[in-house]
């Protein structure tokens, strides 16, 4: 849900993707270093209207300023997939 509306000269947003720290990740598409489809693990979460995230690949690089048109989401980390959800 975007917070503000956008500017009409602003380009189309990026797609939105809500991911927690440790969660597993897959690239959509390739990266500097990264092809496509390796996996990694979130290890920064960051931006208020910009939500963008930093993440080491399994493949050792460690890639920033990521988001929903680069990453898609995978598997939570244990703890969170166990937590009760709030009702």
């Amino acid at each position: 849900m975007a917070v503000w509306d956008k500017h009409k000269l602003a380009g189309e947003l990026p797609p939105e993707i809500d991911l927690i720290l440790r969660q597993r990740v897959k690239a959509k598409v390739d990266l500097a270093k990264v092809p496509a489809g390796t996996e990694g693990t979130v290890l920064l979460v960051d931006g208020f209207a910009w939500r963008r995230y930093r993440v080491l690949f399994d493949n050792g690089v460690e890639v920033g300023f990521l988001d929903g048109r680069h990453l898609e989401a995978g598997k939570k980390p244990l703890l969170e997939r166990l937590r009760p959800r709030n009702r």
